[in-house]
C-alpha cells in the first residue's frame, strides 16, 4: 500500500509531501513550509504587485520544470475535487437540495447532480 504522505501535495506549488519539510492540511487544500516562506516574503513586502508575483514565477522555470510540474498539479487539482465530492455527498446525507449545491458553486441544479450524483 502507498505511503499517504507522498501521495499529498502541497496546493501551491503542486510538490509532494515527500520533497518538503512540513505540509500543513487546511479545508480541502495543503500548503507546504516553502510555500508559507514565500507567502511571508511577500507579506513582508510594502506594495508588490500580486500580478507579478503570481505568473513570473512559471515563466521564468524552463519548459522542463514546467513538464515537470503538470502531473503533480492534476494530483493536486484530482485531491480537491475528491474534497468538493465529499463535501457535496456530505450536504446530500443533510437533505441540502441539489438546487441549493448548485447555486452555491455557480451552477445549475442539473449540472451538479451530473455532475456528483452518480459517485458516492
Amino acid at each position: 500500500m502507498p505511503d499517504t504522505k507522498s501521495q499529498l501535495c502541497c496546493s501551491f506549488c503542486a510538490k509532494p509531501a515527500d520533497q518538503v519539510n512540513k505540509l500543513i492540511a487546511g479545508p480541502g487544500t495543503y500548503i507546504c513550509d516553502g510555500c508559507v516562506r514565500l507567502c511571508n516574503d511577500i507579506l513582508d513586502q510594502e506594495g508588490a504587485d500580486p500580478q507579478e508575483t503570481d505568473l513570473s514565477v512559471w515563466e521564468k522555470q524552463s519548459d522542463e520544470e514546467l513538464l515537470d510540474t503538470l502531473p503533480r498539479m492534476a494530483f493536486v487539482s484530482a485531491q480537491l475535487d475528491g474534497r468538493v465530492q465529499s463535501l457535496v455527498n456530505l450536504l446530500r446525507t443533510r437533505g441540502v437540495a441539489w438546487a441549493r449545491i448548485g447555486e452555491a458553486m455557480g451552477i445549475t441544479r442539473q449540472s451538479a447532480w451530473e455532475r456528483f450524483a452518480g459517485e458516492k
